[in-house]
């Protein structure tokens, strides 16, 4: 049978290592995008938490003021989970001032009573709670 006539079936070796060299650099070109979501992703929910965190405290106080009237107290501590452990369901941080609190294993409570950090894989934010202000703050973050 002449050539001309024959009907190629499959792939050339080049045409398959051609596409397979340019699926490589399409997920190479893709994987910081991916890598920069899942960082943002930790860092809307540790703004959450934070969120959350000033929105009870502050309820908290209004719930003193109504129930003890002025100058309404702030909570002594955000939870009873001892000094230097990691958030977990058994242990969660936040109780009193989050009805479920926080256990997220990503929150440590660090060497003192009101210092919290939390570590998104690559940076660590501190932050301190001040009972007599009620102030949950962080010098390195929002």
């Amino acid at each position: 049978m002449p050539r001309a006539l024959r009907s190629a079936k499959g792939f050339t070796l080049i045409e398959l290592v051609l596409v397979i060299t340019i699926l490589g650099i399409l997920a190479v070109a893709a994987l910081p995008a991916f890598i920069n979501v899942s960082m943002q992703a930790r860092q809307s929910s540790m703004a959450g938490v934070v969120g959350a965190v000033r929105s009870g405290i502050a309820l908290f106080r209004s719930n003193d003021l109504v129930v003890n009237g002025p100058p309404g107290n702030y909570p002594t501590t955000l939870d009873a989970v001892a000094a230097s452990a990691a958030a977990s369901a058994a242990n969660p941080f936040f109780t009193t001032v989050l009805q479920q609190g926080v256990s997220d294993a990503t929150w440590v409570k660090g060497g003192t009573a009101n210092i919290y950090t939390f570590s998104d894989g690559t940076s660590t934010y501190t932050y301190t709670y001040t009972s007599a202000t009620g102030a949950f703050t962080s010098p390195t973050g929002p």
